[in-house]
């Protein structure tokens, strides 16, 4: 790769495959606790026994690594944290049933080897320890120690419910794009799940989101949403600093501060590939992440099956384009205030609005296409009950 223009051109052939709207895919994140005694520390020679042939290489270099009975593949973060990832699919019901399953075959799994799953959008019990020794984290860690210690956090401490959506037919990208980032603070705010730390209350609704935002403030926060999403995310790609790049042996530290297109300009001996590239794509975090397909970030963690809340919430206000729209209309008082929606929840009054409206649709599409399970009701009394606490 020898020019800007070209590594450009490729991130935006790779980030934003063009479409109809059709797939969805969901990804849950847990904390894992012993259940005795949630702030022990947790070793990866108990979690390894926990998840058996499921365990990933990056734990278990010669694992099986099988996937769950219904499809889904298990990974684990840095700090322990488990991970599903569900398969593609086209049917909400078929999602949210296939993922509910192989959560529950994880949850009895952890749960025979005297552990559970945590239920919060960060652990608010320990502080952060990580457990995968393998050269991509490491040089992570130390590259974010530079910050403070959210890094640190983010990788070992923290938990989320992934939407992935796709990013729509190459006049419609732009629309989906803004309306997800308008959306945002309006979902994190309705679903903060993470006010404790270290055994304190922090102040902060979703201490998760603040983790997030202030690990590294370029890789993390969200971009801009004005212009082409398709150019600014190249543009931002390539001027993203690498955390770390790999080679032969332990150390795949990168020198601080050095961006992708300073690389390809001689900023190391050996001019990057695409694979080094498609490596860098996947060390960005902001709350929309373009893979293809468009990774809702933003979303903390749940509590035993109320990850399909959000879930089906996006998944109805991103199937149709005319509602894309409204949407976007309806959250755009809401736009921006990410850490307003971090710090005080729906006790914003700007939130709270926009959030009573912007479920109320979402329950009413999901009452017309008969979801089966009655979840527009329980996305309704979710909200309400949020809304009574503030």
């Amino acid at each position: 790769m020898r020019t800007r223009a070209e590594a450009e051109a490729y991130v935006a052939s790779v980030c934003f495959k063009h479409g109809p709207p059709r797939l969805l895919g969901v990804e849950l994140e847990w904390t894992v606790h012993h259940r005795s005694d949630p702030g022990r520390a947790l070793d990866a020679a108990t979690l390894i026994a926990a998840l058996g042939p499921h365990a990933p290489r990056s734990l278990v270099p010669d694992s099986p690594q099988q996937a769950l009975p219904n499809g889904s593949v298990l990974t684990v973060e840095p700090g322990g944290q488990v991970e599903i990832s569900s398969l593609p699919t086209t049917s909400l019901r078929s999602l949210l049933s296939v993922v509910d399953a192989d959560a529950d075959y994880l949850r009895r799994r952890v749960e025979r080897a005297g552990l559970v799953l945590g239920d919060s959008g960060i652990d608010p019990h320990r502080h952060p320890h990580r457990i995968l020794q393998v050269p991509r984290y490491r040089a992570m860690e130390n590259a974010f120690d530079r910050i403070g210690l959210d890094g640190r956090l983010m990788m070992c401490s923290t938990a989320g419910v992934q939407v992935c959506l796709d990013a729509g037919e190459p006049d419609r990208i732009a629309a989906r794009w803004n309306a997800l980032h308008a959306l945002g603070p309006v979902m994190i705010a309705a679903f903060a799940n993470s006010p404790r730390l270290f055994g304190r209350d922090t102040g902060w609704a979703s201490t998760r989101t603040r983790v997030l935002l202030d690990t590294d403030p370029p890789r993390t926060r969200p971009g801009p949403t004005k212009g082409d999403p398709v150019t600014g995310w190249a543009r931002r790609m390539l001027d993203m600093s690498l955390v770390c790049r790999r080679r032969d042996g332990d150390d795949w530290s990168a020198p601080a501060g050095l961006s992708f297109a300073e690389w390809i300009h001689g900023g190391l001996p050996e001019p990057p590939t695409h694979d080094d590239l498609d490596y860098h794509l996947t060390t960005v975090f902001p709350p929309v992440r373009a893979r293809g397909y468009l990774e809702v970030r933003y979303l903390d963690a749940q509590s035993g099956s109320d990850w399909m809340l959000p879930t089906a919430a996006l998944a109805a206000l991103f199937g149709d384009e005319s509602v894309v729209d409204k949407v976007a209309v309806m959250a755009a008082p809401a736009a921006g205030r990410w850490v307003h929606a971090a710090r005080s929840g729906l006790a914003d009054p700007v939130l709270a609005r926009c959030a009573r409206d912007i479920f109320d649709l979402a329950c009413r599409l999901l009452d017309r296409v008969g979801d089966g399970i009655g979840l527009s009701d329980r996305l309704a009394e979710h909200l309400a009950l949020r809304l009574a606490r503030t």
